[in-house]
C-alpha cells in the first residue's frame, strides 16, 4: 500500500529542514547550492511544492545522503543504518 501523499510529504520536508539545520546552513545557502532562489527552496521545504527529482539528486549530493534516506524509505527501518 502506498502511503498518503501528505505522509510522504511530511517525512521528506522534515528531513530537509533537519538536514539543513544539522549542516548549519540557511535556506538561501542551500538554494544557491542547488541553483534556485530561496523562495522556491522554501516552498519545497514547507511542502507547498513537491520537490522535483533533479533537486532531490542535488540535495543528496550536497548533504551526502541517499535519496532513500531523504525520502524516509524503506519505512520501518531506523536511520541512519
Amino acid at each position: 500500500m502506498i502511503p498518503a501523499k501528505e505522509a510522504v510529504s511530511m517525512d521528506y520536508t522534515q528531513r530537509l529542514r533537519d538536514l539543513r539545520a544539522d549542516h548549519d546552513m540557511s535556506q538561501a545557502a542551500i538554494a544557491a547550492a542547488i541553483g534556485i532562489d530561496q523562495k522556491q527552496y522554501s516552498r519545497y521545504e514547507t511542502g507547498i511544492n513537491e520537490l522535483p527529482l533533479r533537486y532531490l539528486v542535488k540535495l543528496c549530493q550536497v548533504y551526502q545522503v541517499s535519496a532513500d534516506y531523504l525520502l524516509g524509505l524503506p519505512r520501518g527501518l531506523s536511520w541512519p543504518r
